[in-house]
């Protein structure tokens, strides 16, 4: 399993975040390496709380581009969500050296799921987009909906948008508008097959309990790559789907289709349900909820640390310190889950 930091610097110079992740990178796990690992994705950062970094990271980067690493398959766990605290990773938390020297391998170490609603009006971050490790992205449709819009909506006119936004900037995995519950199944699959037809490549379908069990074998006979949805919804009680977990994965595997599970980080779990990747905004809670997350190598396990009676976590401090455990956990989920 992979899990995708928005924002990591393996430069020296690079101040907390390097601090925490040369002491992972020069050391080594007393596991066997588990080649067709699970990757963890963090998300959140280009479309809210590490914005302020990304765009320090776009000045030193259009004055000095370096090559990046090629994208390593493996398990990958999407850690995604928008937060409007932007200032968690400041400037001053990275030398001005980031991108320069090893710098210049630094986002290969990150796996990134974000919003096409959030990206469409910040397109100046999608030059960095191909340096990660490797990039997801969602269509957004339920935050539109949910926004700022109002009155109906044209589907029709939003795929084209979203078609042209992936072929502008090659995106490679993307997901479907998967809507079932405001349009239906049989509009869904028009509005796939119209954004397959414009981008040429196939979306990530995402199945619903409306769907049924022979729909889920035929996305996996049809797709690459399939997802679960309604776990964050709780369309279906969590003991009920997973217990069905193993029945998907070995389907979507038996039929030769990596699988995605949407919004899926109970860390515990990975361990036993074998996703390709899943997407979490959980790296954020610590920080909402007051208290440090702590990843535990001899378990494989993130572990909570409240805060001392009569004392108040730092808000800023907080978000970093949890960021780089997540980090932590991510390159272990990548070699080990």
């Amino acid at each position: 399993m992979k899990i995708c930091l928005v924002n990591i610097s393996l430069t020296s110079g690079g101040g907390v975040i390097w601090d925490c992740l040369k002491s992972i990178s020069d050391g080594t796990l007393p596991r066997e390496i588990n080649k067709e690992a699970m990757n963890i994705y963090l998300a959140g950062g280009i479309s809210g709380n590490l914005r302020e970094f990304w765009q320090r990271v776009m000045k030193i980067y259009c004055a000095s581009p370096k090559s990046r690493a090629e994208v390593v398959e493996a398990m990958k766990v999407y850690i995604a969500g928008d937060n409007n605290k932007k200032k968690i990773l400041r400037e001053t938390l990275y030398g001005d050296d980031f991108f320069v020297k090893e710098g210049a391998q630094a986002l290969s170490h990150i796996n990134v799921l974000e919003s096409y609603y959030y990206l469409r009006k910040n397109e100046e971050f999608m030059a960095l987009v191909h340096h990660f490790g490797s990039f997801l992205l969602d269509s957004g449709a339920f935050t539109f909906m949910s926004g700022s819009h109002k009155g109906e909506i044209d589907w029709d006119k939003y795929v084209e948008d979203y078609a042209a936004f992936i072929n502008r900037h090659d995106v490679k995995l993307f997901f479907e508008l998967d809507i079932d519950s405001v349009v239906g199944l049989a509009e869904v699959e028009r509005l796939r097959a119209k954004l397959e037809m414009l981008t040429g490549k196939k979306p990530i379908p995402v199945w619903h309990k409306n769907r049924g069990k022979d729909y889920f074998i035929k996305m996996c006979r049809e797709y690459p790559y399939v997802a679960i949805g309604g776990i964050v919804t709780k369309e279906i009680p969590r003991q009920f789907y997973e217990k069905a977990f193993p029945w998907f994965i070995q389907t979507a595997h038996q039929n030769g289709a990596k699988i995605h599970g949407l919004g899926y980080t109970t860390v515990a779990n990975l361990h036993k349900y074998h996703f390709d990747s899943v997407d979490s905004t959980a790296w954020l809670y610590g920080n909402r909820g007051g208290y440090l997350y702590r990843f535990n190598p001899d378990t494989g396990l993130m572990e909570q640390m409240q805060s001392p009676a009569n004392s108040r976590l730092k808000s800023r401090e907080g978000a970093v310190h949890n960021f780089n455990e997540w980090v932590k956990f991510g390159e272990y989920a990548e070699k080990f889950l």
